[in-house]
């Protein structure tokens, strides 16, 4: 690289391109990545605030996509900022295996507080696969302490994704995640999904007569209620192109488990903390279930949390029921980290001070109006939305799918817009600090890429 030229930059330009023409982007194997692709045609971030990120060669990027559906309050705030560098000179670390500290008790206070009434006993953990993991082992652990320890079998649901661990891809739908890595954890099934229970460019949730849970039912009749110990879906399933549930599904869902006697688990990772305008998707459609996994907005993805939700009586049923001791035998070093708790406790704060759900709230009509502004847009077979959250379906190129949702995300990073791609679906979830002229800019260079876009 030219001397001079490297000086007259900014160091962390310098510093950027530097890492690239040294070839220490080699040793980092980056996670549902082409790294052979991203190795020669690296996009890097330097920094980011409120809403955009900038790159290492300054150029500057709209968040559509949260980050990676995580950074709810935006950018850089602050008081999280604090938080976390207060914390880090007074406790670094304290275990909370047979021991605690101050903070771990304060944020699981405050997120029970956040939860559907009776959801009000938190474990934490470091990520959402980790919280996925930990609620399909309450959900065994509550059945053989009640003396109903026959109850092993998990369902999921096709095109359910609930994180890349052994029992968080077993329960999910998604076949390459699954594919490569043979073992499965045993005695899981899979209801379908709900894409195409309702008509193509439906705003929110759609009406269908079709009794799209009475899946449940067959397993039931198939293997017998006493054999199954939980069912696990999440509410609008994001990570497989935005999946909405029709009106009445969910509800469906909970009268058959509670029927049955199954646990239902609500995956919240991605609609928890304001997403839809509501504390969590159980709030907002009315329906609560017995275990409820977060992460993400839980710390404004400023230290890696998770946590699950369990029921008072899910939680009583465990402990009161066990030998002297240890009541339940599974933990993370991380769970309850003191900076984590710090994070989670700040953003909670933001989220309340700045009022932020109710910004989401607000703005998820002209939201809806906006992306549904696409239909007729070249390559637009489907547009589909819930609060702050909108999968815009493509056409796939014959013989190449996903290969054209790929090539306007790379675009619109290169023109100043983060999108997320899923096959051939386009996913937006920006941060809820978003106003109207946000939304505007963003629809416009979509469509303003697919316009360009063979």
């Amino acid at each position: 690289m030219n001397e001079q030229f490297s000086h007259a930059m900014p160091n962390d330009m310098a510093e950027g391109l530097s890492l690239c023409e040294s070839g220490q982007l080699s040793n980092f194997w980056m996670p549902f990545t082409d790294n052979r692709y991203f190795k020669s045609n690296p996009r890097l971030f330097d920094r980011a605030q409120g809403m955009h990120y900038y790159t290492t060669d300054g150029a500057k990027v709209l968040d559509g996509t949260a980050g990676l559906w995580c950074v709810n309050a935006g950018h850089g705030q602050e008081l999280i900022t604090k938080a976390i560098q207060a914390q880090a000179a007074k406790l670094d670390f304290a275990p909370t295996f047979q021991l605690g500290h101050p903070l771990a008790f304060e944020l699981a206070q405050r997120l029970a507080a956040l939860m559907p009434a009776g959801l009000d006993r938190i474990f934490f953990t470091n990520s959402g696969s980790e919280s996925v993991d930990t609620a399909l082992k309450i959900a065994l652990a509550y059945h053989r302490a009640r003396g109903d320890g026959a109850r092993t079998r998990l369902i999921g649901r096709l095109r359910g994704y609930h994180g890349v661990n052994f029992g968080g891809m077993s329960v999910g739908g998604i076949g390459p995640n699954r594919r490569t890595f043979g073992a499965q954890v045993m005695g899981v099934d899979h209801i379908g999904h709900t894409h195409g229970s309702v008509p193509v460019f439906t705003q929110g949730q759609g009406d269908t007569n079709t009794d799209l849970a009475k899946e449940l039912e067959n397993l039931v009749a198939l293997h017998g209620a006493e054999q199954i110990a939980a069912v696990i879906v999440e509410p609008v399933a994001g990570s497989t192109g935005v999946l909405v549930p029709p009106r009445g599904y969910l509800e469906r869902l909970r009268a058959l488990t509670k029927q049955n006697g199954i646990l239902l688990i609500f995956d919240e990772v991605i609609t928890a903390f304001g997403r839809l305008g509501t504390g969590t998707a159980a709030e907002y459609f009315g329906v609560t279930p017995d275990i409820l996994t977060m992460a993400k907005g839980m710390t404004n993805g400023a230290v890696p949390m998770g946590a699950v939700a369990a029921s008072r009586e899910v939680f009583d049923t465990i402990v009161d029921n066990a030998a002297p001791g240890i009541e339940f035998a599974h933990g993370y070093t991380y769970s309850g980290h003191p900076l984590a708790a710090a994070a989670g406790i700040a953003t909670l704060d933001v989220y309340a001070e700045q009022r932020l759900f109710e910004n989401a709230a607000t703005l998820s009509s002209y939201w809806e109006a906006a992306v549904h502004g696409l239909k007729g847009h070249r390559h637009v077979t489907d547009v589909r939305n819930l609060g702050i959250i909108a999968g815009i379906e493509l056409e796939s190129r014959a013989g190449k799918p996903g290969a054209r949702a790929m090539e306007v995300f790379r675009t619109c990073y290169d023109e100043g817009l983060l999108i997320r791609v899923t096959a051939d679906i386009i996913a937006l979830s920006p941060p809820l600090i978003l106003n109207k002229g946000h939304i505007d800019e963003m629809i416009s260079k979509i469509a303003d890429v697919l316009g360009r876009t063979s």
